[in-house]
């Protein structure tokens, strides 16, 4: 039998009441992350839905200052929202690597207006080459806090490069884990939706880490490295 499912809608996109209650009572956006997510919905097509869900990148901030994270990498920067997002968050001597294939639209201007791009290093280029050169250079358990969020045919790839790099009590993020519900559609067999299952599926079982699944913006799945 085949599973129906509703499309997951993001806080920015959703004309619920109570998510507009929610955004009400909760998001404290600085000009410059308003400025970009008016930049990234006006982007022609599918890009301008491509951002990820804001209230996720909110509850970020809060995760990464109760763990006191100094050392972030994000895997997909998109228009540098999320980056921005996650900067403002780190102390003055934190550093986030944000990695995505080209920086076509990335808004490297609004990181300086909002006086973080001191701690932002962008790496343009395979995220999975990236993430390499870093275990070899900073070697295993170097980081703090882990955010993926990329392409997701590389999604396995990814998480187990994260595990190496990711410290002892650290978290890794993922996005996009319930794929707009389609990750619970059995006729959808696209190569995309089956990546993400694949990995909801490992994680599920990896005893490497404790995990928390969230129905939080498109599917946000926390992943504490034990």
């Amino acid at each position: 039998m085949t599973n129906t499912y509703v499309p997951v809608v993001k806080m920015q996109e959703s004309s619920d009441a109570i998510d507009r209650y929610i955004n009400e009572h909760s998001l404290r956006l600085t000009s410059e992350q308003n400025e970009l997510l008016q930049y990234s919905n006006s982007l022609p097509g599918y890009l301008s839905k491509m951002l990820g869900s804001i209230d996720e990148a909110q509850f970020f901030q809060v995760i990464l200052q109760l763990m006191k994270c100094k050392r972030c990498i994000e895997i997909g920067s998109f228009t540098g929202y999320t980056a921005l997002t996650i900067a403002l968050a780190l102390p003055s001597d934190g550093q986030l690597i944000a990695c995505d294939i080209n920086d076509k639209y990335i808004r490297q201007d609004l990181w300086k207006k909002a006086g973080v791009s001191e701690k932002i290093t962008l790496k343009v280029g395979s995220a999975i080459e990236t993430l390499k050169k870093l275990l070899e250079e900073h070697g295993e358990g170097s980081f703090d806090f882990i955010f993926i969020d990329a392409d997701k045919t590389n999604y396995m790839n990814y998480y187990e490069l994260a595990i190496k790099l990711i410290r002892s009590n650290g978290l890794i993020a993922v996005d996009n884990t319930l794929w707009s519900g389609k990750v619970i559609d059995e006729t959808d067999t696209r190569d995309d939706t089956i990546a993400v299952r694949k990995l909801n599926d490992f994680i599920r079982d990896d005893q490497r880490v404790d995990i928390s699944f969230l129905r939080l913006g498109d599917g946000t799945t926390l992943c504490r490295k034990k």
